[in-house]
């Protein structure tokens, strides 16, 4: 059973910082980042004429470090929940169907394909910006969108400070996502609204829906992310802003999770009545996840799910 969420905690006035980054690698350029205060009104992404990712869309995981068994289940149930076979409510398919509106087409459907694993730590636990591309490399040649997912004890050059995941290619038109565990990090900056925010009002944090702090914040980011490379895979898709620092489907609508969301609050949430767990969008095996509201080209507003 699931109930309602929704009393609004009194802010300060002081904004929820919450970082999320886009990024893009062209051949000997820096990785494009971006740090932004959740607040209002949300930008408006403009389309700049480049290509979208349509089509079935196979995503590949690198995991790197150590991922416990169940970790590993609440990603990968994700990933499943995209293209699964339906489920009530508000879902990670209805979320993600907010993609097909942008451009023509349609909305991509996800297919989870081959994972890979390196709890060896084979590049070691501090990471470069170039290193993200190489462990993305090792999903192999095939077209599709590699995730480059790094546990809670692998630090990565700008994670935390300006940024709590990147997108960008691997090689020439092929995209890569890397998200990082904020769990013993950062998890005010890239865990919230399950941690409370390094800035801003010290309120009590929501209850992560699948227990884990840290993998849920992933999810978050992810889900941002993919959207993000969905709608603005090579930089010349969806965004608002500079080219170097874009504001893309998600990311123009930061902080903002269900209905009445403003800075430092996320919104009228879904609660679930056994384990006080928060989320907006249900998935596969009875799974329940927190997604970000998206900006939606039909109605030119961010369209949370609840």
């Amino acid at each position: 059973m699931a109930s309602r969420q929704g009393s609004s905690p009194v802010l300060s006035s002081a904004l929820a910082l919450v970082l999320l980054t886009s990024c893009v690698f062209p051949a000997s350029a820096l990785p494009r980042r971006l740090t932004t205060l959740v607040k209002g009104p949300a930008l408006t992404p403009k389309y700049q004429s480049g290509p979208l990712l349509k089509g079935t869309v196979t995503v590949d995981l690198v995991w790197y470090g150590r991922f416990s068994p169940s970790q590993r289940a609440i990603i990968v149930d994700f990933f499943r929940s995209f293209t699964g076979k339906p489920v009530s409510g508000p879902s990670v398919a209805s979320w993600w169907s907010t993609t097909g509106a942008y451009g023509s087409g349609g909305t991509a459907a996800i297919s989870l394909g081959s994972q890979i694993n390196d709890e060896t730590y084979s590049l070691g636990k501090s990471l470069k910006s170039a290193d993200l591309v190489t462990l993305a490399r090792k999903a192999g040649a095939r077209a599709g969108v590699a995730v480059v997912l790094t546990s809670a004890d692998v630090a990565v050059e700008g994670f935390c400070v300006s940024r709590c995941g990147t997108h960008g290619q691997r090689r020439p038109g092929s995209p890569f996502i890397w998200v990082g565990n904020s769990e013993t990090q950062c998890p005010g900056q890239c865990a919230w609204p399950f941690h409370q925010p390094i800035y801003g009002s010290q309120t009590p944090p929501l209850v992560a829906p699948n227990g884990d702090v840290g993998v849920d914040g992933m999810v978050i980011n992810l889900a941002a992310l993919l959207a993000g490379t969905a709608t603005n895979p090579f930089g010349n898709g969806y965004f608002q802003g500079a080219k170097e620092a874009p504001l893309e489907a998600a990311s123009a609508c930061q902080g903002i999770f269900g209905a009445e969301a403003y800075p430092g609050y996320p919104g009228k949430l879904l609660a679930d009545d056994a384990t006080g767990g928060t989320y907006n969008a249900n998935g596969l095996e009875g799974r329940r996840y927190l997604l970000p509201a998206m900006w939606d080209p039909r109605t030119s507003r961010c369209s949370p799910l609840v």
